[in-house]
């Protein structure tokens, strides 16, 4: 959420890349066994929410400007992605960003590669509920060709810092969780199992354990994994939400993951 630049990922890209090469050196040569693509999506929010700050707060110079932006930046990233009557507003807007990087990693990795999500804040609300409308019939896209696209391969799935908790008060009954790995992909890789991490800093107040939700999710979700993330300045207070993606415990559990993974489809 806030004001993301679209190179956001690139040091927990090159770190993940760097790390799973060190861990499969001792058995295979090849550099590149990882495919990451970043899905950004904030440029969906960012130009309305520019003219609502110009139009509504600058205009009318209201005090405490900045801190208005940031509330804009960040509450209005996860209004506008409420879903409404009409599949041209932003909730389909945003999850066109997620197929578009799908197809791309299908092309790029291949049709059936087995596919790992990592999400962040409201990522994982939309990673989340992008997989849900897959898993229960809730897309009908016959652009979605490939089972990577389809969802069906999607095996490891870690959140950070996530409020879907939050999410949840919209629903009387919040109780069918996205699965991982969902039945489908038996069919590609029937030994296989997945899990879905979820890492939550107690200084974070827009970070939840998922397990306490219900009894699905309690079922759902492998781990909650409390870490520490951030620095000296902000590891103790709310501001460790951005420091997610250089957490070394983070980085260290999706290798593992990864790693073993790896192992299992190729027989090693």
């Amino acid at each position: 959420m806030g004001n993301q630049l679209e190179e956001y990922a690139e040091e927990i890209a090159k770190q993940l890349q760097y790390d799973f090469y060190q861990k499969t050196r001792h058995i295979t040569n090849e550099s590149q066994q990882l495919v990451i693509k970043p899905i950004f999506w904030a440029d969906v929010f960012k130009k309305r929410e520019e003219e609502l700050f110009e139009s509504s707060v600058k205009a009318y110079d209201l005090h405490f400007q900045e801190l208005r932006r940031f509330i804009i930046s960040y509450l209005g990233d996860a209004i506008a992605y409420q879903p409404v009557e009409s599949n041209t507003h932003n909730y389909y807007r945003v999850h066109e960003k997620v197929r578009e990087s799908l197809q791309w990693l299908a092309a790029k990795a291949g049709e059936d590669s087995v596919l790992c999500v990592i999400s962040h804040s409201l990522g994982t609300v939309i990673a989340s509920n992008y997989f849900y409308d897959l898993q229960y019939n809730l897309t009908s896209n016959p652009s979605l060709q490939t089972p990577l696209e389809r969802g069906e391969t999607l095996s490891l799935f870690y959140s950070m810092g996530t409020s879907l908790p939050l999410w949840s008060l919209r629903y009387s009954d919040f109780n069918r969780p996205v699965i991982i790995p969902p039945p489908q992909q038996k069919k590609w890789y029937p030994d296989l199992s997945g899990e879905w991490i979820n890492f939550y800093d107690r200084d974070d107040i827009l970070s939840f354990p998922l397990k306490g939700l219900n009894e699905s999710y309690q079922k759902a979700v492998t781990e909650d994994i409390q870490i520490n993330s951030g620095n000296m300045l902000t590891s103790w207070n709310p501001l460790s939400h951005g420091g997610y993606f250089t957490e070394k415990t983070i980085v260290d559990r999706i290798i593992n993951g990864l790693f073993c993974t790896w192992k299992h489809i190729n027989q090693l």
